[in-house]
């Protein structure tokens, strides 16, 4: 039988602690905690490192074990053809302890410090179910040209507490569960500041925490629970529902399985799997992309490819009416079966169980359904990952699922929120920000959210990101863009690709927001065609210019053509 251990090295305990009082005290409507006048936190001051980096090896802090520390010279890592300053990297583990399951667990991290340093710290959430120590580099946006090590931060990855061998199970032990969830973090940011002090000889003067996809979800679940640690959060394409967002996921395999083709299969990670991309094929969701772009790419003022005005499509456009319906069951691309259009549809109002009830949010019309990634999530991962998350990692009685095909979507909504003797934290409460529009902490103290997200994401939605900065909004008097702000990025899939501007840098508008007082109205973004030093994207449109740029504007704005000047450059569009 297993238990309910819960394991806090000392020194993390009162960390822990710390966060968990901190989310109570949070409690109620943002509006009765906050300040008339929200602070300007001070610039970070540039250093060097003050103490040699193997001498790292010798750092002490309750419950790390150091494993290496050694130099790693310049140009040992490149960026966009470009070589990264040299840096020490040290490697370690936190809070070594026997699971409930007679396995070795750790929370496995590595830590790069610039020799030139510019005073920062930076937290890299990963994505995924974590399981592996990703290279510290703090990458934002797709094809990145920077990215926080470039810019002298130091940077710190970690694998959230289980092993990639552990992966498929981790989920049956109760604390790599809450260490995934959210206490690995916890544990591993007063670690990480008290290392960059011996590098250094101080402490971070300004800390921030970022990630894309799950290292999403745990940035806003940081704005939460480490509020007084961090100044700055970027948040990308954030799971802040991530339960939710699983469960739906298998709802949705179980929908495009009535369309596809009964007895086609396709192999995902080792294993034979239903191919349910042939209910909708890339000819078909390329059509489909047409007809959205036909109905909905004007409304920005501008025919360039690109859906600026989501919010206004989702008005304009009608599956039902713009969409040809094939005469009986013929599919040649050029039109879609009742069927088809009963599933997209579902698809896209989101999902439900048996008795009507919303288990998660909707997801808008856009033309990145033609996006490689689009398919990828909808048709392959939600049968290869997340029953595997919803099943074990988020569900009070954790079981890997037969057949995700199969299985009852009642029992999984069910699940992710109950809890039993062993799992006494449920899925959404161990996975999820407490308190999402309760931002009164971080806020009153000067501390700054930037997020983006891909229009056409089909695993998170974009809807779900639109949900929870309006209801910021709606805690602050109507509006929250004076410390939090939410950037759509039209035509991209999750974290990147899809026809889109998807290259972009807001680690460097978010530190002039936080540390000069600089607001990001819009961010530049570029497309990535030939010739992209950071990668090319094979989905940029050959009607577009490769390097095209445009604004990506702050909700609820949207960016319009001005009336003149080039489409391919941003600065013929405004954000209105």
């Amino acid at each position: 039988m297993r238990r309910n251990f819960v394991f806090r090295p000392i020194g993390a305990l009162s960390v822990v602690a710390a966060a968990a009082g901190l989310v109570a005290c949070g409690g109620g409507d943002d509006t009765t905690t906050a300040t008339p006048t929200i602070p300007q936190l001070t610039a970070a001051q540039a250093g060097t490192l003050s103490a040699a980096c193997a001498s790292l090896t010798g750092f002490t802090y309750a419950g790390v074990t150091i494993d290496s520390a050694a130099t790693v010279p310049a140009g040992t890592l490149t960026l966009a053809g470009q070589p990264v300053a040299e840096h020490c990297r040290v490697a370690g583990k936190l809070g070594s302890r026997t699971g409930s399951d007679g396995q070795t667990y750790a929370i496995g991290f590595e830590m790069r410090m610039p020799q030139a340093w510019s005073g920062r710290f930076y937290y890299q959430g990963n994505g995924g179910l974590d399981g592996s120590v990703v290279t510290a580099t703090g990458a934002t946006g797709g094809g990145p040209t920077t990215h926080a090590l470039q810019q002298g931060f130091a940077v710190i990855s970690s694998d959230a507490g289980h092993t990639g061998a552990q992966t498929a199970a981790f989920g049956f032990e109760a604390q790599a569960r809450l260490d995934y969830g959210y206490q690995a973090a916890a544990k591993l940011t007063p670690m990480a500041k008290a290392l960059v002090k011996a590098a250094y000889g101080r402490a971070p003067d300004r800390s921030y925490f970022g990630g894309c996809s799950n290292g999403g979800r745990h940035t806003l679940v940081a704005t939460n629970r480490l509020a007084e640690e961090y100044d700055g959060f970027l948040a990308g394409a954030p799971g802040y529902n991530l339960p939710k967002a699983a469960v739906s996921q298998i709802w949705g395999a179980q929908q495009y399985a009535r369309a596809y083709t009964v007895g086609a299969t396709t192999t995902a990670n080792g294993s034979t799997i239903a191919d349910l991309a042939t209910a909708f094929t890339p000819a078909e969701r390329t059509m489909i992309a047409g007809r959205i772009l036909a109905k909905c790419d004007a409304l920005d003022s501008a025919a360039d490819g690109i859906v600026s005005d989501t919010a206004a499509c989702q008005k304009a456009f009608s599956l039902a009416d713009d969409v040809p319906t094939c005469s009986g069951d013929v599919r040649d691309g050029t039109c879609l079966t009742a069927l088809q259009k009963d599933v997209l549809a579902n698809i896209h109002a989101g999902a439900r169980t048996s008795t009507g009830t919303a288990i998660y949010n909707t997801f808008p019309f856009d033309a990145g359904i033609s996006g490689s990634g689009w398919a990828a999530w909808e048709f392959v991962n939600s049968l290869a990952l997340d029953p595997l998350a919803a099943g074990v990692v988020f569900n009070a009685n954790p079981a890997f699922l037969a057949n995700p095909l199969t299985a009852s979507i009642d029992a999984l909504a069910a699940g992710i929120t109950a809890t039993s003797a062993t799992y006494t934290v449920s899925g959404m409460d161990f996975m999820t920000p407490p308190t999402p529009s309760n931002l009164s902490v971080l806020k009153n103290r000067g501390a700054k959210v930037m997020v983006y997200h891909g229009v056409s994401d089909a695993v998170f939605s974009y809807d779900d990101s639109v949900t929870w900065i309006k209801n910021l909004a709606s805690a602050n008097g109507g509006d929250a863009s004076n410390f939090a702000r939410l950037y759509g990025v039209p035509g991209m899939n999750h974290c990147s690709g899809g026809p889109a501007t998807d290259q972009f840098d807001m680690l460097t508008p978010l530190v002039q927001w936080v540390e000069q007082g600089k607001a990001p109205d819009s961010v530049v973004a570029s497309a990535r065609g030939t010739g992209n030093a950071g990668g090319v994207n094979a989905e940029v449109p050959t009607t577009w210019a490769a390097t095209r740029t445009r604004p990506l504007c702050a909700y609820p704005k949207v960016a319009k053509y001005k009336g003149t000047g080039s489409l391919e450059l941003a600065d013929s569009f405004a954000c209105q």
